[in-house]
Protein backbone atom coordinates (compact mmCIF):
# COMPACT_ATOMS: atom_id res chain seq x y z
CA UNK A 1 0.00 0.00 0.00
CA UNK A 2 0.88 3.87 -0.54
CA UNK A 3 0.18 6.86 0.82
CA UNK A 4 -1.85 8.89 -1.54
CA UNK A 5 -0.70 12.29 -1.51
CA UNK A 6 -2.07 15.41 -3.51
CA UNK A 7 -1.70 14.91 -7.47
CA UNK A 8 0.75 18.46 -8.02
CA UNK A 9 3.53 16.78 -5.12
CA UNK A 10 3.50 12.91 -7.29
CA UNK A 11 6.43 13.50 -9.22
CA UNK A 12 8.72 14.77 -6.82
CA UNK A 13 8.00 12.85 -4.06
CA UNK A 14 8.36 9.46 -7.23
CA UNK A 15 12.09 11.00 -7.84
CA UNK A 16 12.90 10.99 -4.68
CA UNK A 17 11.65 8.04 -3.96
CA UNK A 18 13.55 6.22 -6.74
CA UNK A 19 16.78 7.85 -5.42
CA UNK A 20 16.49 6.76 -2.05
CA UNK A 21 15.30 3.13 -3.44
CA UNK A 22 18.77 3.29 -5.51
CA UNK A 23 20.66 3.70 -2.36
CA UNK A 24 19.13 0.65 -0.70
CA UNK A 25 20.53 -2.09 -2.65
CA UNK A 26 24.32 -1.08 -2.69
CA UNK A 27 25.36 -3.18 0.55
CA UNK A 28 27.98 -6.17 -0.48
CA UNK A 29 26.01 -8.92 1.41
CA UNK A 30 22.49 -9.95 0.53
CA UNK A 31 20.07 -10.96 2.96
CA UNK A 32 16.19 -12.40 3.07
CA UNK A 33 12.98 -11.25 4.73
CA UNK A 34 9.61 -12.58 4.30
CA UNK A 35 5.81 -11.13 6.14
CA UNK A 36 2.69 -11.96 6.17
CA UNK A 37 0.21 -9.85 4.04
CA UNK A 38 -2.66 -10.78 6.74
CA UNK A 39 -1.72 -8.79 10.82
CA UNK A 40 -2.99 -10.59 13.37
CA UNK A 41 -4.17 -9.44 16.63
CA UNK A 42 -2.70 -11.64 19.13
CA UNK A 43 -2.30 -15.52 19.33
CA UNK A 44 0.18 -18.58 19.26
CA UNK A 45 2.43 -19.02 16.74
CA UNK A 46 4.96 -22.42 16.08
CA UNK A 47 7.59 -22.92 13.55
CA UNK A 48 9.62 -25.69 12.65
CA UNK A 49 13.29 -24.14 12.40
CA UNK A 50 17.00 -24.70 11.71
CA UNK A 51 18.99 -21.90 12.25
CA UNK A 52 22.25 -20.21 10.51
CA UNK A 53 25.72 -20.90 11.96
CA UNK A 54 28.64 -17.93 11.95
CA UNK A 55 29.36 -14.76 14.07
CA UNK A 56 27.63 -11.68 12.92
CA UNK A 57 24.41 -13.30 11.33
CA UNK A 58 20.79 -13.38 13.08
CA UNK A 59 17.97 -15.88 12.07
CA UNK A 60 15.02 -14.58 13.46
CA UNK A 61 10.73 -14.82 13.70
CA UNK A 62 9.16 -11.67 14.91
CA UNK A 63 5.98 -9.89 14.66
CA UNK A 64 5.73 -6.30 13.72
CA UNK A 65 3.07 -3.53 13.60
CA UNK A 66 3.57 -2.43 10.03
CA UNK A 67 4.27 1.16 10.27
CA UNK A 68 6.34 1.29 13.56
CA UNK A 69 9.04 2.91 11.56
CA UNK A 70 7.06 6.04 10.67
CA UNK A 71 7.92 8.97 12.27
CA UNK A 72 5.43 9.35 15.28
CA UNK A 73 4.15 6.01 15.21
CA UNK A 74 4.48 3.81 18.43
CA UNK A 75 6.45 1.20 17.56
CA UNK A 76 5.32 -2.85 18.11
CA UNK A 77 7.35 -5.55 17.91
CA UNK A 78 8.22 -8.89 19.81
CA UNK A 79 11.19 -10.96 18.80
CA UNK A 80 12.93 -14.31 18.22
CA UNK A 81 16.36 -13.78 17.54
CA UNK A 82 19.22 -16.65 16.99
CA UNK A 83 22.38 -15.80 17.06
CA UNK A 84 24.74 -17.37 14.65
CA UNK A 85 27.89 -16.42 16.47
CA UNK A 86 29.40 -19.57 19.75
CA UNK A 87 27.90 -22.35 17.72
CA UNK A 88 24.42 -20.37 17.08
CA UNK A 89 24.03 -21.95 20.77
CA UNK A 90 22.13 -19.10 21.92
CA UNK A 91 18.91 -16.93 21.28
CA UNK A 92 17.15 -13.02 22.28
CA UNK A 93 13.54 -13.26 23.29
CA UNK A 94 12.59 -9.06 23.25
CA UNK A 95 9.72 -6.91 23.57
CA UNK A 96 10.38 -3.39 21.55
CA UNK A 97 7.60 -0.86 22.03
CA UNK A 98 7.39 2.92 22.77
CA UNK A 99 7.84 6.18 20.64
CA UNK A 100 11.30 7.56 19.98
CA UNK A 101 12.90 6.45 22.92
CA UNK A 102 11.99 2.42 22.69
CA UNK A 103 11.78 0.29 25.63
CA UNK A 104 13.25 -3.20 25.04
CA UNK A 105 12.77 -6.41 27.91
CA UNK A 106 16.13 -8.17 25.74
CA UNK A 107 17.02 -11.49 27.34
CA UNK A 108 19.31 -14.18 26.23
CA UNK A 109 18.68 -17.78 26.32
CA UNK A 110 21.59 -20.36 26.41
CA UNK A 111 19.93 -23.60 24.48
CA UNK A 112 22.09 -26.11 25.41
CA UNK A 113 22.98 -27.28 22.11
CA UNK A 114 23.41 -25.90 18.57
CA UNK A 115 20.24 -24.54 16.66
CA UNK A 116 21.70 -24.78 13.69
CA UNK A 117 22.63 -28.43 13.88
CA UNK A 118 18.84 -29.32 13.72
CA UNK A 119 15.20 -28.22 13.14
CA UNK A 120 13.67 -27.48 16.28
CA UNK A 121 9.69 -25.81 17.40
CA UNK A 122 9.68 -22.48 18.38
CA UNK A 123 6.11 -20.96 20.14
CA UNK A 124 5.50 -17.59 20.91
CA UNK A 125 2.20 -16.89 22.86
CA UNK A 126 0.47 -13.69 22.84
CA UNK A 127 -2.54 -12.79 24.71
CA UNK A 128 -4.06 -9.75 26.70
CA UNK A 129 -2.07 -10.40 29.63
CA UNK A 130 0.97 -12.02 28.55
CA UNK A 131 3.88 -12.87 25.93
CA UNK A 132 5.60 -16.07 26.24
CA UNK A 133 8.46 -18.16 24.06
CA UNK A 134 9.11 -21.70 24.12
CA UNK A 135 11.62 -23.97 22.49
CA UNK A 136 10.37 -27.99 21.72
CA UNK A 137 7.74 -28.06 23.69
CA UNK A 138 9.37 -26.05 27.08
CA UNK A 139 8.63 -22.86 28.19
CA UNK A 140 11.47 -20.37 28.68
CA UNK A 141 10.43 -16.87 29.30
CA UNK A 142 7.01 -15.68 30.18
CA UNK A 143 6.64 -11.76 30.44
CA UNK A 144 3.79 -10.00 31.85
CA UNK A 145 2.62 -6.52 32.59
CA UNK A 146 2.90 -2.71 30.96
CA UNK A 147 4.64 -4.12 27.71
CA UNK A 148 2.71 -6.36 26.98
CA UNK A 149 -0.74 -4.23 27.56
CA UNK A 150 0.77 -1.62 25.17
CA UNK A 151 0.69 -4.54 22.42
CA UNK A 152 -2.50 -3.17 21.60
CA UNK A 153 -2.40 -3.06 16.98
CA UNK A 154 -2.14 -6.08 15.19
CA UNK A 155 1.04 -7.47 13.92
CA UNK A 156 2.26 -8.93 10.68
CA UNK A 157 4.40 -12.35 11.32
CA UNK A 158 8.16 -12.40 9.56
CA UNK A 159 11.02 -14.40 9.23
CA UNK A 160 14.12 -12.52 8.38
CA UNK A 161 17.94 -13.47 7.93
CA UNK A 162 20.48 -10.48 8.68
CA UNK A 163 23.84 -9.58 9.77
CA UNK A 164 23.98 -6.30 12.30
CA UNK A 165 27.11 -3.94 12.47
CA UNK A 166 26.78 -4.15 16.27
CA UNK A 167 29.59 -6.92 16.94
CA UNK A 168 29.32 -6.40 21.11
CA UNK A 169 25.92 -7.94 20.36
CA UNK A 170 26.45 -10.55 17.02
CA UNK A 171 30.07 -10.95 17.29
CA UNK A 172 32.18 -9.85 14.83
CA UNK A 173 31.21 -10.51 11.27
CA UNK A 174 32.95 -13.62 9.25
CA UNK A 175 32.22 -13.75 5.48
CA UNK A 176 34.35 -17.02 4.84
CA UNK A 177 31.18 -19.23 6.53
CA UNK A 178 28.79 -17.43 3.50
CA UNK A 179 26.77 -18.66 1.83
CA UNK A 180 24.39 -19.31 5.51
CA UNK A 181 20.44 -20.59 5.28
CA UNK A 182 17.98 -20.88 8.00
CA UNK A 183 15.39 -23.85 6.91
CA UNK A 184 11.77 -23.37 8.20
CA UNK A 185 9.96 -26.55 7.69
CA UNK A 186 6.03 -25.20 8.39
CA UNK A 187 4.31 -22.56 10.50
CA UNK A 188 0.76 -22.58 12.15
CA UNK A 189 -0.92 -19.96 13.44
CA UNK A 190 -3.65 -20.59 16.04
CA UNK A 191 -5.57 -17.14 16.69
CA UNK A 192 -6.89 -16.19 20.28
CA UNK A 193 -10.14 -16.78 21.57
CA UNK A 194 -11.53 -15.92 24.86
CA UNK A 195 -8.82 -17.38 26.62
CA UNK A 196 -7.89 -20.63 24.40
CA UNK A 197 -5.92 -20.72 21.14
CA UNK A 198 -8.14 -22.12 17.95
CA UNK A 199 -5.94 -23.19 15.02
CA UNK A 200 -6.83 -20.70 11.97
CA UNK A 201 -4.34 -21.65 9.19
CA UNK A 202 -0.88 -23.18 8.80
CA UNK A 203 1.72 -23.21 6.04
CA UNK A 204 3.77 -26.33 4.90
CA UNK A 205 6.02 -24.35 2.23
CA UNK A 206 5.13 -26.59 -0.83
CA UNK A 207 5.32 -23.25 -2.90
CA UNK A 208 5.61 -19.85 -1.37
CA UNK A 209 1.36 -18.24 -0.90
CA UNK A 210 2.22 -14.85 -2.54
CA UNK A 211 -1.83 -14.50 -0.80
CA UNK A 212 0.09 -14.90 2.60
CA UNK A 213 3.81 -14.31 2.34
CA UNK A 214 5.49 -11.36 0.16
CA UNK A 215 9.30 -11.03 0.13
CA UNK A 216 11.10 -7.79 1.53
CA UNK A 217 13.72 -5.59 -0.84
CA UNK A 218 14.90 -3.13 1.27
CA UNK A 219 17.41 -2.67 4.74
CA UNK A 220 18.10 -0.74 7.45
CA UNK A 221 20.22 1.04 9.36
CA UNK A 222 22.48 -1.27 11.69
CA UNK A 223 22.36 -4.22 9.11
CA UNK A 224 24.93 -5.19 6.81
CA UNK A 225 22.92 -6.62 3.99
CA UNK A 226 20.11 -5.37 1.86
CA UNK A 227 16.91 -7.71 1.70
CA UNK A 228 16.96 -9.29 -1.83
CA UNK A 229 14.13 -11.39 -3.32
CA UNK A 230 16.22 -13.71 -4.38
CA UNK A 231 17.45 -15.03 -1.37
CA UNK A 232 13.60 -16.56 -0.56
CA UNK A 233 13.54 -19.82 -2.04
CA UNK A 234 10.81 -22.87 -1.32
CA UNK A 235 12.94 -26.16 -2.23
CA UNK A 236 11.32 -29.92 -0.86
CA UNK A 237 8.90 -28.61 1.03
CA UNK A 238 10.73 -25.88 3.35
CA UNK A 239 11.30 -21.91 3.08
CA UNK A 240 14.98 -21.07 2.87
CA UNK A 241 15.58 -17.70 3.68
CA UNK A 242 19.92 -16.88 2.96
CA UNK A 243 22.57 -14.68 3.77
CA UNK A 244 25.11 -14.20 0.74
CA UNK A 245 27.70 -12.11 -1.11
CA UNK A 246 26.07 -10.20 -3.44
CA UNK A 247 25.89 -11.63 -7.01
CA UNK A 248 25.42 -14.93 -5.44
CA UNK A 249 22.60 -14.97 -4.18
CA UNK A 250 19.69 -17.97 -4.17
CA UNK A 251 19.71 -21.65 -3.05
CA UNK A 252 20.56 -24.65 -4.80
CA UNK A 253 21.74 -26.55 -2.32
CA UNK A 254 19.78 -29.77 -0.55
CA UNK A 255 17.69 -29.27 2.52
CA UNK A 256 18.50 -30.65 5.65
CA UNK A 257 16.21 -33.54 6.46
CA UNK A 258 13.75 -32.96 9.51
CA UNK A 259 14.68 -36.06 11.01
CA UNK A 260 12.06 -35.35 14.73
CA UNK A 261 9.24 -34.87 13.05
CA UNK A 262 6.89 -34.42 9.55
CA UNK A 263 5.53 -31.65 7.67
CA UNK A 264 2.38 -29.62 9.50
CA UNK A 265 3.57 -31.34 13.27
CA UNK A 266 3.10 -28.56 15.47
CA UNK A 267 3.08 -27.97 19.37
CA UNK A 268 -0.17 -27.40 21.42
CA UNK A 269 -0.49 -24.99 24.22
CA UNK A 270 -2.91 -25.23 26.75
CA UNK A 271 -6.56 -24.82 25.63
CA UNK A 272 -5.23 -25.44 22.13
CA UNK A 273 -7.68 -27.20 19.59
CA UNK A 274 -5.92 -27.66 16.52
CA UNK A 275 -6.24 -30.34 13.40
CA UNK A 276 -3.45 -30.88 10.99
CA UNK A 277 -1.50 -33.61 9.12
CA UNK A 278 1.61 -33.77 11.39
CA UNK A 279 1.78 -34.63 15.35
CA UNK A 280 1.21 -32.31 18.48
CA UNK A 281 2.85 -31.63 21.66
CA UNK A 282 1.30 -31.19 24.82
CA UNK A 283 0.61 -32.17 28.61
CA UNK A 284 -2.15 -33.75 30.17
CA UNK A 285 -5.41 -34.35 28.46
CA UNK A 286 -3.77 -34.14 24.96
CA UNK A 287 -5.86 -36.02 21.87
CA UNK A 288 -3.55 -35.81 18.87
CA UNK A 289 -4.58 -37.24 15.38
CA UNK A 290 -1.74 -37.27 13.52
CA UNK A 291 0.56 -38.37 10.84
CA UNK A 292 3.61 -37.35 12.55
CA UNK A 293 5.23 -38.55 15.77
CA UNK A 294 5.73 -37.34 19.59
CA UNK A 295 5.77 -38.05 23.68
CA UNK A 296 2.66 -37.63 25.22
CA UNK A 297 2.02 -36.68 28.52
CA UNK A 298 -0.29 -37.96 31.72
CA UNK A 299 -3.64 -38.58 30.42
CA UNK A 300 -2.83 -38.07 26.24
CA UNK A 301 -4.38 -40.39 23.84
CA UNK A 302 -2.47 -40.51 20.54
CA UNK A 303 -2.93 -41.79 16.83
CA UNK A 304 -0.09 -41.61 14.90
CA UNK A 305 1.89 -43.27 11.99
CA UNK A 306 5.42 -42.58 13.99
CA UNK A 307 6.99 -44.23 16.46
CA UNK A 308 7.19 -43.08 20.29
CA UNK A 309 6.65 -43.15 23.89
CA UNK A 310 3.57 -42.35 26.05
CA UNK A 311 3.41 -41.02 29.65
CA UNK A 312 1.62 -42.35 32.88
CA UNK A 313 -2.26 -43.06 31.64
CA UNK A 314 -1.48 -42.79 28.09
CA UNK A 315 -2.96 -44.40 25.23
CA UNK A 316 -0.97 -44.67 22.33
CA UNK A 317 -2.15 -46.51 18.85
CA UNK A 318 1.14 -45.57 17.22
CA UNK A 319 4.40 -46.64 16.48
CA UNK A 320 4.90 -42.77 17.25
CA UNK A 321 3.74 -40.59 19.92
CA UNK A 322 2.80 -36.60 20.56
CA UNK A 323 3.92 -34.25 23.43
CA UNK A 324 1.06 -31.69 23.72
CA UNK A 325 -0.46 -28.90 25.96
CA UNK A 326 -3.11 -29.14 28.47
CA UNK A 327 -7.02 -29.88 26.23
CA UNK A 328 -5.67 -29.93 23.49
CA UNK A 329 -7.22 -31.28 20.14
CA UNK A 330 -6.03 -31.33 17.05
CA UNK A 331 -6.82 -30.29 13.58
CA UNK A 332 -5.79 -28.53 10.33
CA UNK A 333 -6.99 -25.79 8.15
CA UNK A 334 -4.64 -23.62 5.45
CA UNK A 335 -6.36 -20.50 5.03
CA UNK A 336 -4.90 -17.48 2.92
CA UNK A 337 -3.93 -14.09 4.49
CA UNK A 338 -5.42 -11.35 3.24
CA UNK A 339 -4.14 -8.67 0.22
CA UNK A 340 -2.65 -6.15 1.28
CA UNK A 341 -0.60 -5.71 4.39
CA UNK A 342 -1.00 -2.65 7.42
CA UNK A 343 -4.20 -1.15 6.18
CA UNK A 344 -7.82 -1.57 5.99
CA UNK A 345 -7.98 -4.63 3.93
CA UNK A 346 -6.01 -6.74 6.58
CA UNK A 347 -7.63 -5.45 9.73
CA UNK A 348 -5.19 -3.39 11.19
CA UNK A 349 -6.12 -0.97 13.48
CA UNK A 350 -4.70 2.48 12.94
CA UNK A 351 -2.69 3.84 15.86
CA UNK A 352 -3.58 6.99 16.75
CA UNK A 353 -0.45 8.50 17.67
CA UNK A 354 1.39 7.16 13.72
CA UNK A 355 1.25 9.97 11.17
CA UNK A 356 0.11 7.57 8.74
CA UNK A 357 -2.68 6.79 10.67
CA UNK A 358 -1.58 3.26 11.09
CA UNK A 359 -2.18 2.11 7.09
CA UNK A 360 1.38 0.41 6.97
CA UNK A 361 1.68 2.12 3.90
CA UNK A 362 5.44 2.16 3.19
CA UNK A 363 5.79 -1.49 3.98
CA UNK A 364 3.76 -3.27 1.65
CA UNK A 365 4.86 -1.14 -1.64
CA UNK A 366 1.91 -0.59 -4.12
CA UNK A 367 -0.76 -2.92 -4.69
CA UNK A 368 -1.39 -4.76 -8.09
CA UNK A 369 -3.59 -2.34 -9.74
CA UNK A 370 -1.58 0.88 -9.26
CA UNK A 371 -0.10 2.51 -11.96
CA UNK A 372 3.55 2.44 -12.63
CA UNK A 373 4.97 6.15 -11.11
CA UNK A 374 2.47 4.60 -7.84
CA UNK A 375 4.74 1.63 -7.61
CA UNK A 376 7.31 3.22 -8.12
CA UNK A 377 7.06 5.85 -5.42
CA UNK A 378 6.23 2.76 -3.11
CA UNK A 379 8.92 0.94 -3.64
CA UNK A 380 11.05 3.72 -2.96
CA UNK A 381 9.09 5.21 0.51
CA UNK A 382 9.18 1.70 1.54
CA UNK A 383 13.10 1.41 1.25
CA UNK A 384 13.53 4.67 2.88
CA UNK A 385 11.41 3.89 5.69
CA UNK A 386 12.90 -0.01 5.91
CA UNK A 387 15.89 1.91 5.96
CA UNK A 388 15.51 3.36 9.42
CA UNK A 389 13.80 0.43 11.04
CA UNK A 390 14.68 -2.10 14.02
CA UNK A 391 17.50 -0.64 15.10
CA UNK A 392 19.10 -2.51 17.61
CA UNK A 393 21.66 -0.88 19.62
Amino acid sequence: MFTRIRSGLMLAAASLALAFSSTAVAKPYKGAEVYSAQSSLQGRIEMRMRMARGSGILSTFFTYKNGSEMSGAFWEEIDIEVFGKDNARSWQSNIITGMGTKTTSEQVHNAGVSLADGYHTYALEWTPDYVSWSIDGREIRKSTGAQVTALKNPQSLRFNMWSSDATEWVGAFDDSVLPQHQFINWIKYYRYNNGAFELAWQDDFNSLDSARWSKGDWTFDGNRVDFDPQNVTVKDGTLVLSLTREGQTGFTGAVPRDEDTGPGTGAGGAGTTASSSGSGEGGATTAASSSGSGEGGAGTAASSSGSGAGGAGTTASSSGSGEGGATTAGSSSVGAGAPGEGGGSDGTMPDEESSDGGCGCVVAGASPTASSWAAALAVGLSALAMRRRRTRR
